[in-house]
């Protein structure tokens, strides 16, 4: 149980995560500061049974609502490592892959090639032949082009089942750079086009047309443009199956709210069973919802300094978290030790100062969290920043050849590393001498 005074953690953090004695941080019973000691940092701490438990609401959520005629896909690109990948799998969903390369590593941790299906917006030759020698259960076409050239290079007596990718002009409230839907995207077919896809697949004795997929956007917090994007869907006809996407947004900030799994899956469902009636399958891809509370980057403090604002540096940064660079993210963070609820009272709040968390990096836009209040760190405090399961080890990077940082699994007060981190050696393998 927490000390009197100490505020309780909020839902930003993972479940499995509590304040100990001495105001320690327990990570699904495991101590911070002896996992930063341990594993270094920058480090991820991936809560397991996290994982498992939003994957289960999911799965269980789409079951209550759906029934039997359901599949829950987890979009991979948000958190492509084996041992996340393996859990998915042991827990049942299917795979939502948009490379070569996470195609790779989905048949590597487990998934049945026809629990997988290929995405992307331009794929390459090799990677839908790879796609097919692979046996992957659906190809969600993107484009004209694109299905011709699959059409061409399915062999003789084989059909590949196929989703037509459809951009139904709904732009959601979200960032711009991960809105997808909207009527000028990089992604789908629009109405028209999407038509004349129809009439080429079903006419085509290579590729078996499936259904429809729509994916409208990233961190979304209202699901009504499902609708409207649904009703372009219910324009093109009747089909077996209707994959919606994923785009689930999570509460970053205690501040902050969004819809429950239950809500997200009622509401969808509910949306299909209005346009198409009862028979169609119902196909989603969560990925930000599955992961991001999951996880917690450790950072230690390495210089603490006054000029107009306050700036504490940390260990680590854009190469490890490139989010609030590109979609200027916001993040609460800890210092570990002393912690701060500017919703609760603490024993902390009198040393509480507004700061900038900085990244290391010779970039001035590398400031991983701007005004967040933490209570007077220091050279060597180890803060914590919750929240970053999604997007921050897929986005990872080497910039000033920075090595990037290992994944730590936690469980029941056990650790284990199932991605190391990386060495100045890695850095230099792919050279040609």
């Amino acid at each position: 149980m927490a000390p009197a005074m100490v505020p309780a953690l909020s839902h930003v953090w993972p479940r499995h995560a509590a304040l100990g004695e001495d105001c320690a941080l327990l990570l699904a019973g495991c101590d911070a500061r002896e996992l930063a000691a341990r594993f270094g940092t920058p480090v991820y701490v991936v809560s397991e049974q996290d994982l498992r438990d939003q994957a289960r609401a999911f799965r269980a959520a789409f079951a209550e609502h759906a029934g039997e005629n359901h599949e829950v896909h987890f979009a991979s690109k948000s958190f492509p490592a084996t041992a996340v990948l393996r859990v998915m799998a042991e827990e049942g969903l299917a795979c939502d892959v948009a490379t070569g390369g996470e195609l790779s590593l989905a048949l590597g941790a487990g998934f049945s090639p026809d629990r997988i299906h290929l995405h992307g917006n331009a794929k390459s030759e090799h990677e839908l032949r790879e796609a097919l020698d692979a046996g992957v259960g659906d190809i969600v076409v993107d484009n004209l082009d694109e299905l011709d050239a699959l059409i061409a290079l399915v062999p003789a007596g084989r059909r590949q089942r196929i989703l037509l990718r459809v951009a139904p002009g709904v732009s959601p409230d979200t960032h711009p750079k991960i809105s997808t839907g909207g009527p000028n995207t990089k992604f789908g077919l629009k109405p028209s086009d999407a038509r004349v896809a129809i009439e080429r697949a079903r006419a085509s004795d290579r590729v078996e047309l499936d259904g429809l997929h729509i994916h409208v956007g990233s961190q979304i917090l209202d699901l009504e443009p499902f609708h409207a994007a649904v009703e372009v869907l219910a324009s093109l006809g009747e089909f077996r199956t209707i994959n919606l996407g994923g785009g689930l947004g999570v509460a970053y900030l205690h501040e902050q709210s969004a819809p429950s799994v239950e809500e997200y899956v009622a509401r969808k469902v509910e949306i299909v069973r209005e346009l198409f009636g009862t028979d169609v399958r119902i196909a989603d891809e969560p990925g930000r919802a599955l992961v991001a509370r999951s996880t917690v980057t450790l950072y230690t403090v390495q210089t603490v300094k006054q000029n107009v604002a306050r700036w504490v540096a940390v260990d680590g940064g854009m190469s490890d978290n490139l989010r609030p660079m590109l979609y200027d993210a916001r993040y609460e963070a800890m210092v570990v030790g002393r912690p701060y609820d500017p919703a609760h009272p603490g024993p902390f709040d009198d040393d509480v100062e507004i700061c900038h968390l900085a990244g290391k990096h010779c970039e001035s836009g590398d400031v991983l969290i701007h005004d967040v209040p933490l209570p007077a760190p220091v050279r060597g405090d180890l803060v914590a920043v919750p929240m970053t399961g999604a997007y921050g080890h897929s986005m990872a990077n080497t910039y000033n050849a920075q090595p990037r940082p290992p994944i730590v699994f936690v469980s029941d007060g056990e650790a284990r590393e199932v991605v190391r981190r990386e060495s100045y050696d890695d850095l230099r393998a792919r050279d040609v001498r």
